[in-house]
């Protein structure tokens, strides 16, 4: 069944001319193709949608594959046979039957291979290991600051995907990113990061492909987290989401029927340096003055505690400043549920400031679902009542009716969840899919840039 499939696209013969490709299918093929690593996009377009389908399902049978598709059920098993073959889906036993013979179950394999996934932050980093479901194993936690610039950093991170790989024997098909600042997707570099001195277009994917010899994809720490929110639900209203994290700086990670919206470079949902009105007197690390983070942000928030500790208008936080030598945004949020007024009033006004620049993403972009996250969003329900408050009263009733805001689950692999699934969508997405379908694995060279061509 699968040389039926695969016959139109098979690479079957070489530059110098000799036959290649399996032997059932050099025995009764005489014809050219196009290329002899990829298959055409509308068959990879298809495969892609199987794939994907299953993939998301977890389990799921050839019917229930044909109804999403809208594939016939003869093209649907075709597909489907091919895939198995490919190793990348595998029949299980038989499920529930609805009339007729019961179907046989369809899963994902999970286990097909691995992808290493790392996840920066501001003074640390989160490293695993991931099958292709995004289940993640051999968590490592590391000490290490971004602004020691990347040849350290990617260095430590490097050493240790070593030690992941001599542990594993699966074959690693990827390695996904995640970076505090700016990125530009399709280059898989960063783009003048505020608090990443030394990595402004760091050639990052090139370092690490180079290196383990694996395809990479770098992007920022908010879509990952935003992808990682998706990962975690398959309820529906995931598909239009808007995940706010709200840590030393803001940012949002924006979904729109169910995928990442990027942006032209990939800057899509900076809402940190949008300019509340009014401010003129704060200045932002990205020059410009009123900036939201500016505000709001972890290292606002410390800023203007310290001051408070300083001029003895909280209590709490200058007995801290006593003990520790030192205020940081934690401290405000302890100091709020322990009732400390000033700490209290700063929660409130830092979620003041968000709901307000919220509730224009949500007259635009009209989510079904915001999730917050971040450092600051430990402070619960004080933040989260004022971030609601403002989002609905500056909001139209329609796109709030819905609308529901909560905080973000307290787990740490969030992220790395979302790292994960960039790699997997992005592998068996039709553009990148073609590419590599017929070596069985994911291999180097890939074009990264032929997806957004063909989104274009």
């Amino acid at each position: 069944m699968l040389w039926k499939i695969l016959l139109p696209f098979w690479p079957l013969r070489s530059k110098a001319g000799t036959w290649k490709g399996p032997p059932f299918v050099r025995s009764i093929c005489r014809g050219e193709v196009v290329s002899e690593t990829s298959i055409g996009h509308d068959e990879a377009e298809a495969l892609a949608r199987v794939i994907q389908t299953v993939r998301r399902k977890k389990i799921t049978s050839r019917p229930e594959v044909a109804r999403i598709t809208g594939f016939s059920r003869t093209l649907v098993s075709k597909y489907i046979d091919s895939t198995i073959n490919l190793n990348l889906l595998e029949e299980g036993k038989a499920g529930v039957s609805t009339g007729g013979r019961a179907p046989r179950l369809l899963k994902f394999k999970a286990d097909a291979g691995v992808i290493l996934i790392a996840e920066l932050g501001a003074s640390g980093m989160s490293i695993a290991l991931a099958d292709l479901s995004g289940m993640l194993s051999e968590i490592v936690e590391l000490e290490g600051d971004i602004g020691l610039g990347p040849e350290k950093v990617l260095l430590k991170i490097e050493n240790a995907f070593e030690k992941i790989i001599a542990k594993t024997k699966k074959e690693v098909w990827g390695i996904g990113i995640g970076l505090p600042g700016p990125v530009e997707f399709a280059a898989g570099i960063p783009m003048s990061p505020p608090i990443m001195p030394g990595w402004d277009q760091y050639p990052v994917r090139a370092r690490l492909s180079r290196k383990f010899d694996v395809p990479v994809w770098v992007d920022n720490d908010v879509n990952l987290m935003a992808l990682g929110e998706v990962a975690k639900n398959q309820e529906k209203k995931y598909n239009e989401l808007i995940y706010i994290k709200i840590g030393s700086g803001i940012g949002a990670g924006i979904l729109t029927h169910g995928r990442l919206h990027r942006g032209a470079q990939g800057c899509a949902g900076d809402i940190g340096h949008i300019a509340v009105a009014g401010v003129t007197d704060v200045i932002c690390r990205c020059g410009n003055v009123g900036c939201l983070e500016a505000l709001a942000g972890g290292t606002a928030i410390a800023r203007d505690a310290l001051l408070s500790a300083e001029n003895g208008e909280s209590n709490y936080l200058s007995e801290r400043l006593r003990v520790t030598k030192k205020i940081e945004a934690s401290d405000v949020i302890e100091g709020a549920k322990r009732g400390d007024k000033w700490c209290v009033d700063s929660i409130n006004g830092a979620g003041q400031q968000v709901g307000k620049i919220l509730a224009t993403l949500v007259n635009f972009h009209n989510p079904s679902l915001v999730v917050v996250g971040g450092g600051i969003s430990k402070a619960g329900d004080a933040l989260l009542a004022s971030i609601r408050e403002a989002v609905f009263k500056r909001s139209l009733p329609l796109a709030t009716r819905d609308l529901e805001i909560r905080i973000g689950t307290e787990s740490d692999s969030t992220g790395l969840m979302g790292a994960a699934e960039m790699v997997v969508s992005e592998l068996c997405s039709p553009t990148i899919l073609k590419q590599w379908i017929l070596n069985g694995i994911p291999q180097l060279p890939i074009d990264y840039q032929d997806r957004l061509e063909n989104e274009e």
